[in-house]
């Protein structure tokens, strides 16, 4: 059977996108942050990134863990916002940033929640490991099994709250993975990262986020410091219906800490955007086929086709598809078909599986013979 590669490029080759396509250079700008990453929610497109995965103690960042598990709880209906826990002694004592809970008494889990996303509460962590788990230790080994199960490749977690404890390490890469799953996996539950502030016990704090106090869209998510980490935050912001996620540690100040991951998030903003052009079942060509009651097939996306790509790269983008054809009927829809490659400045090149639109029946013997004869003949143009 002849082969046949097609190519397809025109106005394809200048406006197509492609979901979750990685970019193959994402180093355009420096930042002073030891580690970093910024990407696109919604193709999961690193748009910078510097260290991201080098392991790095997350100092309260790693509280986003302890609180998708209550949000897990919450969310599967064996725990409910209005559920209370105790407060134990260890609880109490817990040093460093608190809700300052006090002992012998009971919190809703709502309070507990805002304790630890608001006002950073290491106690607050500790009243949610001990009354979901019985004790930390038996939380983390839950946290460590959670943070597998969602794909935190680089995370180890030996406590509740980030203190400093050697071997608690996470990357840029799994944070912002995390505050990714947190976003989607828990809307309902997610608009805690945006409240500026919580009263707890007569004690009103603020949210330590800088980005929530600056007109940037910023909803979340957490931040982290001590001596060892440096000041970090995981950040989330949104603009015109665009959502970015930012990780940095291992930054000099507070001060520094807000301007650096405000900087990021504008240069994502600004130097990309978000090219969409197939919606799933669109299809994208058609193949020509050896035998069949219809001469082609139409070649179709199974998902959305998204890409993020700087602005400047977009006219420079191409499209190619790739079949071993004609295809011998009989094909059936969904039936994999073809490779449709795309290829641009800063991205690797991704290959997208292409799919039969229809089914194609295979002719009667009498009409195969004479559709052998006139392809041989004539080419596929004669049938």
């Amino acid at each position: 059977m002849p082969s046949f590669r097609s190519s397809w490029l025109g106005v394809m080759a200048m406006a197509l996108a492609l979901l979750f396509v990685p970019l193959a250079s994402a180093a355009a700008i420096e930042t002073a942050a030891r580690e970093a990453i910024l990407i696109d929610d919604s193709t999961g497109a690193v748009l910078f990134e510097k260290n991201a995965d080098q392991r790095m103690p997350p100092s309260s960042m790693s509280k986003i863990m302890t609180v998708y598990m209550v949000f897990s709880r919450l969310a599967e209906g064996s725990l409910s916002l209005d559920d209370t826990l105790p407060v134990s002694e260890k609880a109490w004592r817990m040093g460093g940033s608190k809700m300052f809970v006090e002992v012998g008494t009971r919190v809703s889990i709502e309070d507990l929640i805002q304790g630890i996303v608001v006002q950073s509460g290491n106690d607050a962590t500790i009243v949610v490991a001990e009354g979901l788990s019985g004790s930390e230790q038996a939380f983390v080994d839950e946290l460590n099994a959670m943070a597998r199960k969602i794909g935190l490749k680089d995370s180890t977690f030996k406590n509740a709250s980030g203190w400093p404890d050697e071997g608690h390490l996470t990357t840029a890469r799994d944070l912002a993975h995390l505050a990714r799953r947190t976003i989607h996996d828990f809307p309902q539950y997610y608009k805690y990262y945006g409240e500026k502030s919580f009263t707890y016990n007569g004690i009103r704090q603020g949210n330590r986020n800088p980005l929530l106090y600056r007109n940037i869209g910023a909803d979340g998510v957490k931040t982290g410091h001590t001596q060892i980490a440096g000041y970090g935050l995981t950040a989330s912001a949104v603009r015109d219906g665009r959502r970015l996620i930012l990780v940095v540690n291992g930054l000099k100040s507070v001060r520094e800490r807000g301007v650096e991951a405000e900087r990021l998030l504008e240069y994502g903003f600004r130097e990309f955007r978000n090219y969409s052009l197939f919606k799933p079942g669109d299809s994208v060509t058609e193949a020509d086929v050896w035998l069949g009651d219809q001469a082609t097939v139409p070649l179709i996306v199974e998902r959305p086709v998204v890409v993020s790509l700087r602005r400047r790269a977009r006219p420079k983008l191409e499209v190619k598809v790739v079949y071993d054809g004609p295809i011998p009927a009989p094909i059936m829809r969904g039936q994999r078909l073809a490779t449709m490659t795309i290829s641009a400045p800063d991205i690797d090149p991704v290959a997208i599986p292409l799919v039969a639109g229809d089914d194609i029946g295979k002719l009667s013997m009498f009409r195969r013979i004479g559709a052998a004869i006139s392809y041989l003949a004539w080419g596929a143009s004669a049938r």
